[in-house]
């Protein structure tokens, strides 16, 4: 299989070579002057227009070729375990400990590695398995635009026995003991200070959480600015969404309270072999606004991958003129507005087209490089080890943490309790897809409109979700809002058991990535006179798009 580099080095060699002979369409494309030789004919409008457009592709395409691309490094975790037990093999033949069969997971590793589609056929598959495999061959899909998946980069994630991994499963069991506890309520809960007390016992601080310790109101949250201003969620997923002659309003039927799966061994080792669900989730008649983490775990239980940041886009829309981005070339137009450039429609498609971006660059990295278990998987190994039928090399944090202990007193295992009957999707959990979606999709409404906008009229839900009041505090302004959006979005699928704070904080990155190389890509093509997009990155630094170039503002 040829790489992506080496094909466009091939292809670059093959037009100036063509271009060389003089032959024909290629030697046409690759002329840079607009005129022949002497006594010939100038070249038509129409081959200028072609010869331009081939010329944006190329510079492009250069671009591409002149970005290192580092070998990704893994934490080591497959090579150091003989029996995979820190792997993804959902699906594949399981023992009765929930461990892989290991002939099974080679031949699997080798499908992977050949990316021969005829294979994919052949993967083994347990007796009992009724679900399938996601995708694992979008993992080889390239793209036109942006940077490729394989480019991507993104640190190895925490090891199996590591205290990092200790306090990330801490907060999983933590989100499944308070799924029920509405965010309004967060400061006076006592079951949010023994969750805060515990995790700030762990040696290992839990993502970027200053001196090692969560701040009280920050439990939970996202890890830039705007996630840690207002309310715990975002505008965005409140507000009312005008959607053409309609408006839809951001209630939904959602389950009920007190509803966790995969609490039983034998339920838990079912679903790691495939088998399908006879549990189902039961919902609530009356719909509510998102109020805890049972409603945004829902959320994105149905969602589609963009809704969340087309919704966004469609509230922004309806702001007018100043709530695009300063540098859009239409804000002083006194004859014309954006619509297909710097409008409407460009904003929507290239959401849409990030978003398809961020997740091919997860699934390289999830199915490639990392194949990091899920933490359903990981709580099944607590369970084994502390019930005495299998000695893992567990962090003993975890194992003693007050979380777990409350857990088991409740659910009668160490199991982690989960949000959805069918647990964890079929494909690995490093980074998260979601988060990749919402790193891509976020980073283009940030290109596109005002960060400093204040958003009129925000509003928060009541306790019981039924309503929407005023929200009286500090001003909320888009960009915060919409960095708030992703980090909803991503770590809610924390809180339904099915990733670890790390999937989603990074997997952000993965997504922000492939973004800025979309509008780096798209900053070549338009007509209009602009000072290039210029937008906050998750990490708080200014940047600059602009023909084709990203600097530091």
């Amino acid at each position: 299989m040829i790489s992506r580099r080496k094909f466009l080095k091939k292809s670059s060699e093959a037009g100036v070579a063509l271009a060389a002979t003089g032959a024909g369409f290629g030697a046409m494309l690759c002329e840079p002057s607009n005129r022949c030789a002497a006594g010939e004919a100038e070249v038509p409008e129409a081959g200028r227009r072609v010869q331009q457009s081939f010329e944006i592709r190329c510079d492009s395409a250069r671009a591409d070729t002149r970005q290192e691309n580092p070998a990704p490094t893994t934490n080591g975790d497959e090579e150091r375990y003989g029996d995979k037990r820190a792997n993804f093999a959902k699906t594949l033949p399981h023992d009765e400990l929930g461990e892989v069969k290991l002939d099974s997971y080679a031949a699997w590793i080798s499908i992977l590695a050949s990316g021969d589609p005829g294979q994919f056929e052949h993967v083994p598959r347990d007796p009992l398995a009724v679900a399938k495999l996601n995708d694992p061959q979008a993992t080889y899909a390239f793209d036109m635009v942006g940077i490729d998946s394989h480019a991507t980069h993104l640190p190895p994630p925490p090891a199996f026995a590591s205290a990092e991994m200790a306090v990330e499963m801490a907060e999983l069991y933590w989100l499944a003991l308070t799924a029920d506890v509405p965010f309004q309520n967060y400061e006076a809960s006592p079951l949010i200070t023994a969750a805060l007390s515990d995790l700030n016992a762990f040696s290992c601080p839990l993502g970027s959480s200053p001196a090692g310790k969560i701040p009280s109101g920050t439990l939970f949250r996202g890890e830039t600015v705007g996630d840690l201003i207002g309310p715990y969620i975002s505008q965005f997923l409140w507000l009312d969404i005008p959607y053409g002659i309609k408006t839809i309003d951001q209630r939904y039927r959602f389950p009920r309270r007190n509803q966790h799966f995969l609490t039983d061994f034998a339920a838990w080792l079912a679903c790691q072999r495939g088998a399908q669900s006879a549990a189902k989730l039961q919902f609530d008649s009356p719909p509510r606004y998102i109020c805890s983490n049972r409603e945004i775990v829902e959320y994105v239980h149905q969602d589609f991958s963009f809704q969340a940041y087309v919704n966004a886009a469609l509230i922004m829309l309806r702001l007018g003129g100043e709530a695009f981005s300063p540098t859009n070339p239409y804000r002083g137009s006194k004859t014309q507005f954006g619509d297909i450039t710097f409008g409407n429609k460009n904003v929507l498609s290239l959401v849409a087209q990030a978003s398809l971006l961020g997740q091919k660059g997860a699934y390289y990295h999830k199915w490639l490089v990392h194949r990091r278990l899920r933490p359903e998987c990981f709580g099944g190994r607590i369970e084994v080890h502390l019930s005495g039928r299998k000695s893992y090399d567990i962090h003993p944090e975890i194992l003693h943490c007050d979380g777990i202990a409350r857990v088991k007193a409740t659910h009668g295992s160490w199991l982690l309790p989960g949000a959805y009957p069918e647990g964890c999707p079929t494909h690995p959990s490093y980074p998260a897809a979601h988060a990749s979606n919402a790193g891509a999709c976020a980073t283009i409404l940030k290109a596109f409109f005002n960060e400093d906008y204040p958003l009129p009229d925000p509003v928060e839900a009541t306790a019981d979700g039924t309503d929407l009041v005023p929200w009286k505090g500090e001003p909320l302004t888009l960009g915060n809002e919409i960095n708030k959006l992703a980090g909803n979005i991503a770590l809610a699928r924390d809180a339904a058991g099915v990733h670890y704070r790390s999937d989603s904080i990074n997997g952000l990155f993965v997504g922000e990535e492939q973004a800025l190389g979309l509008l780096c890509d798209y900053s070549r093509t338009y007509n209009e006179r602009f000072d290039g997009f210029i937008l906050s990155t998750f990490r708080g630094e200014k940047v600059r798009i602009l023909n084709g170039e990203l600097k530091p503002v």
